[in-house]
């Protein structure tokens, strides 16, 4: 990489960071794009270089962090040498929560700011080269050839949607139980979701 595409990979990610920090801290509304590129130290020009605006810059963001929790999950299946189909999506769920859970913050954002729509445009559909490509990987685990799933779409709908809503309260506040003792019911709860789909 020359120097040039090191200067705009630094800052972008600046702002994609500082956006973070500042979308946790004050909200995405009552964050404006100069306060972006002020806690970025770059002029308020430089930020129409890489993003539109302030909401497609959060859907980018949204890509980037759902990316790397897929990407950190993904690699540690493999290593676990995990190799049925339906365990593996189960280890991608396990592995994604409690990786929220040692990173609430992360849960506030984008629990605050994910809806499917989002979550299939930007992740699934992601032009930046550093995110992982997720549909990819969920096509390779449901191109097994261990099992015909029907409607493969619906079920990671119903099981991000699922897994999303029960985990919130759960990791944030206990409730109804901690996140480990909600575990099995989630679980029986995808499986069932999984199997609904299996030819």
């Amino acid at each position: 990489m020359s120097k040039i595409e090191n200067n705009k990979k630094y800052k972008r990610d600046s702002l994609l960071d500082s956006a973070f920090t500042l979308f946790i801290q004050k909200g995405i509304n009552k964050t404006s794009i100069q306060d972006i590129a002020a806690k970025s130290g770059v002029a308020k020009g430089t930020f129409y270089l890489y993003f539109k605006d302030k909401y497609d810059l959060r859907n980018i963001l949204i890509a980037h962090k759902a990316s790397q929790l897929f990407q950190s999950a993904d690699i540690a299946m493999h290593k676990a040498g995990i190799t049925d189909t339906i365990e593996q999506m189960l280890f991608i769920v396990d592995h994604i929560i409690d990786d929220l859970a040692q990173d609430k913050k992360l849960l506030l954002f984008i629990s605050k700011n994910l809806s499917w729509g989002i979550f299939k445009s930007t992740l699934i559909n992601s032009s930046n080269t550093e995110n992982i490509d997720f549909y990819d990987i969920y096509t390779q685990l449901l191109n097994q050839d261990q099992y015909d799933f029907i409607d493969p779409e619906i079920m990671l709908f119903m099981i991000t949607e699922l897994v999303s809503s029960t985990c919130y309260s759960s990791i944030l506040y206990n409730e109804p139980v901690k996140i480990e003792d909600l575990k099995p019911y989630l679980y029986d709860a995808v499986r069932n979701i999984i199997d609904r789909h299996i030819a």
